[in-house]
């Protein structure tokens, strides 16, 4: 038996390498030909171009593991079929799960991989390949001043910084106004702030010019100034969620952060009382998208072992299909995941929970026909 797992094993990685390689070269050509001539714009070298792409395929890898892990079991099963060795495996006995346990076992081993791979990985070579795009293509520009920045602190606190500078990180003419906890129409105490630095020795802003306007009611208000503070001494605040990360990640896309800091990203946010659906979806998609690849192994033997409906194309055709339908599916459930109608969970599990209730009833229709 272990030299029968070897030999389905050894074909299936073949398979699943192969595909690889083939849709990686592909997808490498269509955004080269779409690139061209941007890369002849900026006299890019060679070796310039072939860095961008260095920077690229982890991505597109990301895509296609799925894919490729589909074509490979299409492929594999197929080869037996063909030449009458599964037809012989089945003579002596070896049922379709006995077949399945290699290729499983890869796919898991695979899906364990592909998660630290998307999770970690990936984004480090998209932030390579986006800094690559906005200083040397001089696409998606980020300027070292970040402007309107409007975080809400607490549930009664809202932060308005007017523009952030990254390389000094400094903001300029920020403004706290702090609502009664009671009555979230009622401002208590508002500070305007000409500037504010960041100690990264102490982990706090230092406030200079500072205007702090007390409301103890209606008709009354009183007004102090403050020369220099930090915002751990000022009573009303003493501690604020924002900090130069987080104003920095604010302007990363989701592509950039890896899972660690991605999910410190989103506790910041829902700290600071604002919505984080969205970025919710996106942290449970890399996660729940790498276990794709066992549904669509499993898809994949149920097409490619029902002969009955067609040959190898009609079966590949239809297999190609299924994969993009999935990845549709996946965008169009993101969409309510980020409005808030589904649970962020649900919605980044939805796409591989129906597809392995339909694979698995697949699967066992045709192994019972």
């Amino acid at each position: 038996m272990k030299q029968l797992d070897r030999y389905i094993l050894r074909h299936f990685i073949q398979n699943f390498f192969f595909g690889l390689f083939c849709f990686v070269i592909i997808f490498i050509l269509i955004d080269l030909f779409e690139n061209l001539d941007r890369f002849l714009d900026r006299q890019l070298s060679i070796f310039r171009i072939a860095e961008f792409y260095l920077y690229l395929t982890p991505d597109i890898l990301k895509l296609i593991t799925p894919v490729g892990m589909l074509l490979a079991s299409l492929f594999t099963i197929s080869r037996f079929i063909n030449y009458s060795e599964f037809t012989a495996m089945r003579s002596a006995g070896i049922s379709i799960y006995r077949y399945l346990l290699p290729i499983m076992t890869f796919g898991i081993i695979i899906t364990s991989f592909t998660i630290y791979f998307n999770g970690w990985l990936v984004p480090k070579t998209n932030r390579l390949k986006f800094n690559f795009e906005r200083t040397v293509l001089g696409r998606h520009p980020v300027a070292n001043t970040i402007p309107n920045i409007y975080v809400q602190d607490k549930a009664n606190r809202i932060i308005v910084i007017n523009s952030y500078d990254k390389i000094a990180q400094k903001c300029s003419n920020v403004s706290i106004q702090i609502f009664n906890k009671d009555s979230l129409m009622v401002l208590t105490n508002r500070f305007d702030i000409k500037e504010m630095d960041w100690d990264s020795t102490k982990n706090d802003w230092k406030m200079k010019e500072v205007f702090k306007r007390t409301f103890p009611d209606k008709n009354h208000e009183s007004m102090q100034y403050i020369q220099e503070a930090y915002i751990a001494n000022v009573d009303e605040i003493k501690k604020i969620t924002v900090d130069p990360d987080l104003i920095i990640k604010k302007d990363f896309k989701p592509e950039e952060l890896p899972l660690n800091e991605f999910k410190e990203f989103i506790e910041n946010l829902e700290a600071s009382g604002q919505d984080a659906s969205k970025e919710k979806v996106d942290y449970y998609s890399i996660i729940s998208f790498p276990f794709a690849s066992l549904v669509t192994i499993l898809f994949g033997v149920s097409v490619s072992t029902n002969r009955r409906k067609g040959g190898a194309a009609l079966q590949f055709g239809i297999s190609i299909i299924v994969s993009f339908i999935y990845l549709g599916f996946v965008k169009i459930s993101q969409v309510f995941g980020y409005n808030g109608d589904l649970n962020p969970i649900l919605t980044a599990w939805l796409a591989n929970i129906l597809f392995l209730i339909v694979s698995i009833f697949y699967f066992f229709r045709t192994q019972n026909n």
